[in-house]
């Protein structure tokens, strides 16, 4: 067992990692789609940490307009960490769910929703009983249109969870950084294959994103 940390680990004292990546199945379990590049064309992709992946990425792989789905480790210091190298809270990554998706089914507002609604986003570094930095809430934006995306989505949810009596939202935006892939045995973790009633520690506010309402005014 690691104890978990909820100070991010400073750059210099983070573990020296491995230069060698963490190899995973050529195809995505649940929707048969390559589980990394080279991705269909014309797809995108959005990365996002909110809380344990397992079932983070569940939340997004049936979604429709999703090609594909991943987890890994980004937002931290440790090059191919390993999942108890994470959860020591001596690498700086958040457990992060890789979303790659057709734009032209569903759009990247449309993700956001998903992503606030998953999961608790004022909780800092923790998500329920999940206690650490790995589970922090966060936004890895790919471009300027994201960001601009991800921080219109925050303010909105943001209005609507101060009403209800929430604190602020804690989730960090911030430009996607290297996208570590997790060990085989996490990816579609929850799949009807592996283990469908596995633990799921995400739990929402019960509260409705306004996305896509403010953008159109």
């Amino acid at each position: 067992m690691f104890f978990a940390k909820t100070q991010m680990v400073s750059p210099e004292k983070a573990l020296p990692g491995r230069e060698e990546p963490i190899r995973v199945p050529p195809r995505h379990e649940v929707l048969d789609a390559p589980l990394a590049p080279p991705y269909p064309d014309g797809a995108e992709i959005a990365e996002f940490g909110l809380g344990c992946f397992w079932g983070a990425e569940r939340k997004f792989w049936q979604t429709p307009g999703v090609l594909s789905t991943s987890v890994g480790y980004e937002g931290g210091y440790t090059p191919n960490p390993t999942y108890e190298e994470v959860c020591s809270g001596l690498t700086g990554h958040t457990e992060a769910v890789r979303v790659v998706y057709d734009p032209a089914k569903v759009s990247y507002e449309q993700l956001l929703r998903v992503f606030w609604e998953a999961h608790d986003p004022t909780q800092g570094m923790r998500q329920g009983n999940d206690v650490g930095t790995q589970y922090r809430s966060a936004v890895f934006y790919r471009d300027d249109a994201q960001r601009k995306q991800a921080e219109a989505s925050r303010d909105a949810y943001q209005k609507v969870l101060t009403e209800a009596g929430h604190g602020p939202i804690t989730t960090e935006i911030t430009q996607a950084t290297d996208y570590y892939f997790a060990e085989d045995y996490h990816q579609q973790y929850l799949s009807s294959n592996k283990n469908p009633n596995g633990y799921c520690g995400l739990g929402g506010t019960g509260l409705s994103c306004p996305v896509g309402v403010a953008s159109a005014e």
